[in-house]
């Protein structure tokens, strides 16, 4: 396990605080249905929907001012919040903390805008794990903000899961979460004690994130597993591939723009099917386009077709 990137700087200044929101409507605050959200996170950025992040947090107070910068950036950005708090930290203290935090908070309050619930009795209820019942009641919770005319939903929750029987249970939970993320107006962090997690349980959490943080103390550092670089590896070997595309190669000039399309598609290793699904189109085009590219291009196969565009 390789931790790079150390000493990072903490949070954004807080002068930037939700009392600019105009009192006449708090959902209308900056930000607006953008592809990219505000994470709050000066570490991350700005983030698409759909993001799976996980926090290793080293005292109480890295978690409460991790969550707080959190969910103030989704507040001002017109989502509606949810907070599934567990140990080490109190509903309590996680209000007081946010109040603290945001002038106008009660106001996010009383809108309805953000919701505090006990991690245990989310998760567990009953001391009974539902997968399916969790993430039907993160889909609910989405279907109702977005009802409401909020642009989504930004949550975080605190696993207090480490060390028990539920462990296993929760491991697939996280897998099945961030799948079922893609394509939804939903951004999630999940926040786990670093102190209480041992190195396998990292490299478990690690493998159902997109990625992983860490903040110790008040400093950050970046969480990457073999996998993950890997992953990044990868991504940019597609990414060169797609650009490639809009440059000339042999025979870029006797392709259709439809068969170039398909071509992007072909090289990032998709299906028909998959390819289809994207481009709107039925695998039997997809197949079509295949086949048309590799006699314009002549190509013996895709293998060979890949190293005529890539140059591999």
């Amino acid at each position: 396990m390789d931790i790079s990137m150390p000493g990072a700087p903490p949070f954004p200044n807080r002068g930037r605080k939700a009392n600019s929101v105009p009192s006449t409507a708090l959902a209308e605050a900056p930000g607006g249905d953008s592809a990219l959200r505000h994470t709050g996170i000066r570490f991350m950025g700005d983030m698409p929907w759909g993001t799976h992040v996980c926090l290793f947090y080293e005292t109480p107070q890295d978690l409460l001012d991790t969550a707080v910068c959190y969910f103030e950036a989704g507040l001002r950005s017109n989502e509606f919040g949810v907070w599934a708090v567990s140990d080490p930290v109190s509903l309590e203290q996680a209000e007081e903390a946010l109040r603290r935090a945001i002038p106008r908070f009660d106001r996010y309050r009383e809108a309805g805008q953000i919701e505090l619930i006990a991690g245990s009795e989310w998760y567990l209820e009953g001391d009974e794990f539902d997968l399916q019942k969790i993430t039907g009641g993160w889909s609910e919770k989405l279907s109702a903000a977005l009802a409401k005319g909020y642009d989504g939903v930004r949550v975080s929750g605190n696993a207090f899961w480490i060390g028990t029987k539920h462990w296993k249970e929760f491991c697939e939970y996280e897998h099945e979460l961030d799948r079922s993320l893609v394509g939804q107006k939903m951004i999630v962090l999940c926040t786990y004690s670093f102190q209480s997690s041992r190195a396998v349980d990292m490299l478990d959490v690690a493998r159902a994130h997109q990625c992983c943080i860490v903040r110790r103390k008040g400093n950050w550092e970046f969480l990457e597993t073999p996998e993950l670089k890997q992953a990044k590896r990868e991504i940019r070997r597609l990414n060169g591939a797609l650009d490639i595309l809009s440059k000339p190669f042999p025979g870029h000039q006797i392709l259709t723009p439809k068969e170039r399309v398909a071509l992007a598609q072909i090289i990032r290793g998709a299906s028909s099917k998959e390819a289809g699904r994207t481009l709107g189109i039925s695998p039997r085009t997809v197949d079509f386009h295949r086949a048309n590219l590799l006699k314009k291009l002549g190509a013996r196969n895709v293998a060979d077709l890949v190293h005529k565009v890539l140059g591999e």
